[in-house]
């Protein structure tokens, strides 16, 4: 995924690639997951093949480019050592 220039999901996945600051395009009418066209991270493209072409052509074009750079939604990707140092804080180290 980050060696990718974008990401396109039908179903899932919509989550991880803004974690390497990939824009995501949702190839579906809806989505589970609005917070990633809220920010600016994800595309909600819907199933026509024109409005998908046009969609991937704008940003290999460079014209969505900062779809890449939207802050990621899902977190900062530190919610595990955040937890461990919760737990060690609360119970002490052993």
């Amino acid at each position: 995924m980050s060696d990718s220039k974008y990401s396109g999901y039908p179903k899932g996945g919509q989550e991880e690639a803004p974690s390497f600051c990939k824009p995501v395009f949702v190839v579906r009418d809806t989505t589970e997951r609005p917070e990633g066209v809220e920010t600016g991270n994800a595309k909600l493209c819907g199933t026509c093949q024109a409005t998908i072409e046009t969609e991937l052509t704008r940003l290999l074009s460079g014209s969505d480019a900062e779809m890449a750079d939207s802050q990621n939604p899902y977190g900062d990707g530190t919610a595990s050592r955040q937890i461990a140092d919760a737990l060690a804080s609360q119970f002490g180290k052993n």
